[in-house]
């Protein structure tokens, strides 16, 4: 028999023992011990409170009517007086000092805050009677009225008047000087020489007010 070529016999490789597959370790996560303030409990819904009820409303009788139609008649009589005394005053002419300005029966109106000066109508007192008539000078002023025209201070006084200054029946002497505290005041009718002329300067403790307003009550 013919020879067999000898083949080389490789040895079988012993198949390797395989290792088991260790799990792999998962990272150890601490436990904390639940707090007792991390235990929910379960709110229990509160209880509605009732709403207080609105207290009734007394009804009003008569006499509280009265009671508060009395307190608004007080208070509007105080009001008014505490007016008339401290800021306005309410005055009924009579005579025509003042003609054509505010003529006899006119009711006037003044104004006691304001400040006196030259140009303005004024109310005074004087004799225990109200006057009215117009500011020509203050304290310190020189007054002279010569051939019916009037200067002070050396000029001429640009007045609203219809009738002119004399100084005929006049009783103060001219030039004359206005003293403190005072004011120099000639009627608008001058030929009625019932003023500064014949009383000499009006004290301003005399002064009630400027006249603001003049209600005409006859010949409308």
């Amino acid at each position: 028999m013919p020879d067999m070529p000898e083949t080389e016999m490789t040895p079988q490789e012993e198949p390797k023992p395989e290792t088991e597959a260790q799990p792999e370790s998962e990272p150890e996560t601490e436990v904390q011990p639940e707090s007792e303030h991390e235990e929910t409990v379960d709110e229990q819904p509160k209880p509605e409170t009732e709403k207080p009820k609105p207290k009734k409303r007394k009804k009003k009788t008569a006499k509280d009517f009265a009671i508060e139609f009395l307190i608004k008649i007080v208070i509007t009589v105080a009001a008014v007086i505490i007016l008339c005394v401290f800021v306005v005053g309410i005055h009924v002419n009579h005579g025509n000092s003042s003609y054509p300005m505010i003529k006899d029966g006119d009711l006037v109106i003044t104004y006691k805050l304001g400040k006196a000066q030259a140009g303005e109508e004024i109310a005074y007192r004087r004799d225990g009677k109200i006057k009215f008539g117009r500011i020509v000078a203050k304290a310190g002023d020189v007054v002279e009225i010569t051939d019916s025209y009037l200067t002070v201070n050396g000029y001429g006084v640009l007045e609203d008047v219809v009738y002119p200054t004399t100084a005929d029946g006049a009783v103060i002497s001219f030039p004359y000087i206005v003293p403190e505290g005072s004011v120099f005041v000639l009627n608008d009718f001058r030929s009625d020489v019932g003023d500064s002329r014949t009383y000499g300067a009006i004290p301003l403790s005399d002064v009630e007010g400027e006249v603001v307003l003049v209600l005409r009550r006859r010949g409308i």
